[in-house]
């Protein structure tokens, strides 16, 4: 069962997301000997380089070799060490798209996967840094499990329940400026959405970054007198399609909301589990078919038509279109 504090005032964290990975990591190298880091050259850009000094056997850096370090991070897991492994989101989803899908994949190993800067976070980057298929990658992978956390909190929490799972997982991590969602302690279950607040006129189905700004939405929309229920979908696989199915049949009407191109991502779906159960109007918000950009992330959020007035447009579309008109 998920127990958490929902803070919701859509501030800026002291901290960085990455850190909950990291704080996360730190504590399980401490507690068991078989946990392990690989990474890929980039240990300052997830925090972790102070835990390379302390654990030089288990924190380790493969190079600027994806490949390869997904080679061995297979390898090391199939000795029943605990492996995560980490890179930037477009590696982690282009370019060893192939070497993950066969060594943990298909040998059924579960080496866990940290993937950073997803979507517009990726920010001054710059396009081919900015990954927005990345859990794409992911979702055609036999039960992988896919998955999308908002803030600190969350991070921290989804690590540890990475080293318990025995399959092979993929988590985009926001690096840096994100907003507090979740009070520390906080804790989710994989598999299973949360819903942050009660609505009948339509649903936000949201994850990542997104679920700041569907907050947001929720409170522009109230004071439009319009009730939307907002879930949290940190899980896109497994996808908890019950709760989606409950959302569809009682609200009448879905948007998703999500950091990431929507024709492969949560949009898509959510968009199954509805047409196959209780079709309702949907609507996207997310990547419409375009590349990345450079620029600061709150204009590509507007550039890319991801941010709360964004969501009212569509939640007032999909309620429009739930009433024929």
């Amino acid at each position: 069962m998920s127990s958490y504090k929902l803070i919701c005032e859509h501030k800026m964290d002291s901290r960085d997301c990455r850190n909950g990975y990291a704080d996360a990591l730190a504590q399980l190298l401490k507690e068991n000997e078989k946990v392990v880091h690989i990474d890929c050259d980039l240990m300052g850009c997830v925090g972790v380089s102070q835990l390379a000094k302390e654990y030089p056997d288990r924190v380790i850096n493969a190079g600027i070799a994806e490949a390869n370090a997904i080679g061995a991070a297979a390898g090391m897991a199939a000795t029943g060490l605990i492996v995560f492994m980490h890179t930037f989101g477009v590696f982690a989803g282009r370019r060893i798209s192939d070497q993950v899908f066969l060594s943990a994949g298909y040998s059924e190993l579960p080496v866990h996967i940290i993937g950073t800067d997803p979507g517009v976070t990726a920010a001054i980057n710059g396009a081919t840094h900015m990954p927005f298929e990345d859990c794409a990658s992911y979702l055609t992978i036999p039960n992988a499990i896919v998955l999308d956390p908002c803030d600190y909190a969350q991070a921290f929490a989804l690590t540890k329940k990475c080293a318990q799972s025995d399959k092979l997982t993929y988590m985009r991590l926001i690096r840096r400026g994100f907003k507090t969602v979740y009070a520390d302690g906080s804790d989710f279950q994989i598999g299973k959405g949360l819903t942050l607040k009660e609505g009948n006129d339509v649903t936000i189905i949201c994850s990542g970054i997104m679920v700041n700004n569907a907050l947001k939405a929720y409170e522009i929309l109230k004071e439009q007198r319009i009730n939307a229920r907002v879930i949290d979908m940190f899980t896109w696989r497994p996808l908890d399609e019950e709760l989606i199915i409950k959302a569809a049949k009682e609200t009448g009407a879905i948007v998703t909301a999500e950091n990431h191109q929507v024709t492969c991502g949560l949009g898509n779906a959510v968009a199954s589990v509805i047409v196959r159960n209780c079709p309702v109007p949907q609507e996207y918000i997310g990547i419409q078919n375009r590349y990345g950009q450079v620029g600061p992330q709150d204009d590509l959020e507007r550039e890319y038509e991801l941010t709360a007035e964004d969501i009212v447009k569509a939640c007032i579309k999909a309620i429009n279109r739930k009433k024929g008109n």
